[in-house]
């Protein structure tokens, strides 16, 4: 028994000599010991998941706000206090124009503010900051060329104006495609804040925009940029507004989405808020505009280039033509509706519009085109196709006429016409480019449309009205003539100079005056040209110098017979065999209308930069 007792003893004890009951305690401890160090396991996994995913969160959020705030830089946090709420809507409207000496229209005509007075008024009103873009700087005139040609001191004239804005505490900032000239550099050397904006890699363009901000109150848009040429010898066209912070304000941002370009050579997936337009085609700004009530708003080019809410330039053209009831007047350098980089396209968008105008709404359409040695064969077959609607069509009016400039003793013309506006009888639109469709795709502008809302009684001679009077004495006067049916208007330096009117309003076969001052050693400064996608850069010679003795036997109109096809044209040459007029193209597409650059030649008086750099 005493055995069995003491094996019962040994039930009682562990395996290893412990008390089954303190086993058991042990293991319930280890077990409990298990069961929070798992939970406390689960917990801390469960932790380190929510802070990777609140760290992921939070990196994101930083480099969102990041991109946001890097994207583009701002002048001002608050821009200077001025809001959507607080800004003028009591504003002036002034037409400016710079007509070349040597052209002069009857006293009765259309009168505007010398372009040379507006902007030196801009530049008296200046108190902090005076914000300018332009397509070109080329305001010293040299020696030569102002001797010759005394309206060409005003761009020196300008220029020095510009220089002396440091001395008077205001800040001159200005965003430019141009790196290699040497008066930004020399504006740069007196103080002033220069931003290069590498379009090239951006929008495969140029910067195009022709306007002045001055403290975020004054501002100007118009055709003209910052070359003596367009304060002498072109005829150009722009408006100055005045006490208009509204518009200003939002024509600043336009120019803060130039100014934080600089540098880079990628456009940001989203732009920040500030850039944000404030007034649009659909939410235009209600303002007073010489103390008449209309409506505004700013528009731009290209879509690459357009925040949130910004209406483009296609869209305010759009809107203006399809809202004209009565009349459309359009006064540009170039008509040609193609779209040319790789490939060649038929682009519509205005040119639709025009087609939709004249033959649905039977409105009343005239195109006033420069009539240049750069004008593109190609312009007068779309041109004859939109005159050829009105052809056995009741209350159809479609007109073409070309303003022609002056030839130089040296062979170089003179007095283009850089005219870049539309106006209906209720809007105006006023941009920076011409209608190609090159130019709205590749390159930066910038558009104003002015429009007076309907039943307004008193309209204190409207800048509509302004406009349409301007378009007028320009359309009637000696220095256009019209497109003829069936035939090619010769617009080279040979040609021009053999036109003159045959009735008020129109210019047949007589030689035109031809000033003979040779301050002008050459064909006017032209736009920047680059090399696309390996494509050599092309100079074309849109017609041959045999072309002028063609046309002496040619009828007294002055114009030459159509050529049969421009879709295959070629560099075009007339054979000897006079009689015959047969046409040789060769092959080496030198002189092809379809072969466009991204921008026309000239057309806003850009310098040609060759080996494809800007």
């Amino acid at each position: 028994m005493a055995g069995l007792d003491m094996r019962g003893q040994g039930l009682g004890l562990g395996m290893m000599g412990m008390p089954a009951r303190s086993l058991i305690t042990a293991v319930q401890q280890k077990e409990y010991s298990a069961g929070v160090w798992l939970r406390r396991k689960d917990k801390l996994e469960h932790s380190q998941q929510k802070c990777i995913v609140i760290f992921a969160l939070v990196c994101c959020f930083t480099v969102l706000v990041a991109l946001m705030f890097s994207a583009v830089d701002f002048w001002g946090d608050d821009e200077d206090g001025i809001t959507e709420e607080n800004c003028s809507r009591n504003c002036r409207v002034v037409l400016a124009e710079n007509i070349p000496e040597d052209i002069s229209f009857l006293d009765n005509g259309a009168s505007h503010l010398p372009l040379s007075e507006g902007l030196y008024s801009l530049l008296d009103r200046a108190i902090r900051a005076v914000e300018i873009v332009s397509p070109l700087w080329l305001l010293n005139s040299s020696d030569y060329e102002s001797s010759f040609q005394p309206a060409a001191r005003q761009g020196r004239a300008l220029l020095s104006k510009l220089q002396g804005l440091k001395a008077r505490g205001i800040q001159l900032k200005i965003s430019s495609g141009m790196i290699d000239s040497s008066e930004l550099e020399m504006l740069a050397k007196h103080h002033a804040e220069v931003h290069y904006v590498n379009t090239t890699a951006l929008i495969k363009g140029s910067i195009l925009s022709s306007f002045w901000v001055v403290d975020r109150k004054h501002f100007y848009i118009g055709s003209s940029s910052m070359d003596w040429r367009s304060l002498a010898t072109r005829k150009e066209l722009g408006v100055l507004v005045y006490d208009c912070s509204c518009l200003a304000l939002d024509l600043h941002r336009v120019f803060s989405l130039y100014w934080g370009l600089q540098y880079r050579d990628f456009i940001p997936s989203f732009w920040s808020k500030r850039l944000f337009a404030l007034f649009n085609r659909d939410e235009p700004l209600e303002l007073t505009l010489n103390n008449t009530k209309a409506q505004a708003y700013v528009s731009s080019s290209p879509d690459f280039f357009i925040p949130k809410h910004r209406s483009s330039d296609l869209e305010a053209i759009s809107r203006v033509i399809q809202e004209a009831r009565q009349f459309i007047y359009i006064s540009i350098i170039d008509y040609l509706p193609l779209l040319s980089r790789n490939t060649q396209s038929y682009w519509s968008r205005i040119d639709a519009l025009i087609r939709e105008a004249l033959i649905l709404r039977k409105v009343r359409v005239r195109l006033l085109i420069s009539c240049w040695e750069k004008t593109q064969p190609l312009s007068f077959n779309f041109l004859w196709s939109l005159r050829s609607l009105c052809m056995d069509q009741a209350n159809c009016s479609m007109e073409v006429k070309f303003f022609n400039p002056r030839v130089q003793s040296d062979g170089s013309l003179q007095g283009i016409n850089h005219n870049r506006f539309m106006v209906t009888d209720r809007a105006i639109y006023l941009g920076n480019l011409d209608w190609l469709g090159n130019e709205f795709t590749f390159n930066t502008g910038v558009g104003l449309v002015i429009s007076q809302p309907e039943g307004i009684e008193e309209r204190n001679s409207t800048v509509v009205e302004q406009l349409q009077a301007t378009f007028e004495r320009d359309w009637f006067s000696r220095y256009t003539h019209s497109l003829q049916a069936n035939k090619t208007n010769v617009c080279s330096k040979q040609q021009i100079n053999r036109l003159v009117p045959d009735k008020p309003g129109h210019l047949d076969n007589a030689p035109m005056p031809i000033s003979v001052d040779p301050h002008d050693n050459g064909p006017a400064p032209i736009r920047h040209k680059h090399q696309d996608d390996g494509q050599a850069h092309v100079k074309t010679n849109h017609h041959d110098d045999r072309l002028s003795k063609i046309s002496l036997q040619g009828k007294a109109d002055g114009l030459e017979p159509i050529i049969d096809s421009y879709q295959d044209r070629a560099q075009v040459k007339m054979s000897h065999d006079l009689d015959s007029r047969q046409v040789q193209i060769k092959g080496n597409h030198r002189d092809n209308p379809m072969d466009l650059p991204s921008q026309s030649a000239e057309s806003s008086g850009s310098r040609e930069i060759l080996n494809g750099s800007l």
